[in-house]
């Protein structure tokens, strides 16, 4: 069985492996300016500065709350918080959309973590685009969570829907799919559980929690 410090250990690879790219693109960029005289081409890599810096920062902050304990152990989180880091990690592709459906003001601090991973495995679904539509309702006794990411091609690794239900071999355990593991674990711990379904068009999650 995999252990607390196992999965840690994975999910801050996977977080390494996501920041690879912006802070990558932050030190490119830099060593361009050190060498660039020309006004116009400066000014375009300021702008590309900016944008790998923006992607950081939200990378970083959405992690921190999926992965993380940002806001500490509290029973409730403002759903305005979870909304605005999707979203952030939704601009940096033009072609992806966001269709928010939380109409809750706060949510249970588990279920906002089951929203983020979710949320954030159908972003890596939606290859070529798409809509990512993102609903959440506590009707009192449990939190229900659906995630539909919708385009033209849905690309969902097989190993992340055997975390999501429990199948997966312990040697298929990775970076990659130690967030789906995550969620289930959680899921479970409350009592509750984790459902998916993948078709041609869409990739549909759900999740119950019960509260309390």
């Amino acid at each position: 069985m995999t252990s607390a410090t196992d999965l840690a250990a994975l999910l801050c690879s996977r977080l390494c492996h996501d920041m690879l790219s912006p802070v990558g693109a932050l030190s490119n960029g830099l060593e361009l300016l050190a060498d660039e005289k020309d006004p116009e081409m400066r000014r375009r890599c300021f702008e590309l500065l900016e944008q790998s810096a923006r992607i950081s920062a939200d990378k970083l902050k959405f992690f921190r709350l999926a992965y993380g304990a940002a806001g500490g152990f509290g029973d409730a989180v403002p759903t305005d918080e979870p909304r605005e880091l999707i979203a952030g990690i939704v601009a940096a592709n033009e072609r992806l959309q966001l269709d928010w459906a939380v109409t809750e003001p706060t949510l249970p601090k588990p279920a906002i973590k089951v929203l983020l991973n979710l949320a954030a495995i159908g972003v890596d679904s939606l290859v070529r685009g798409g809509v990512l539509a993102v609903g959440a309702e506590n009707r009192g006794r449990a939190t229900e969570i659906a995630v539909r990411a919708s385009g033209p091609k849905v690309a969902f690794d097989g190993t992340i829907g055997k975390a999501l239900d429990g199948s997966l071999d312990e040697a298929e355990l990775s970076g990659r799919t130690a967030p789906a593991h995550m969620v289930r674990l959680l899921t479970e711990e409350l009592g509750g559980g984790v459902q998916y379904a993948l078709s041609g068009e869409a990739l549909i999650m759900g999740a119950v929690l019960p509260n309390g």
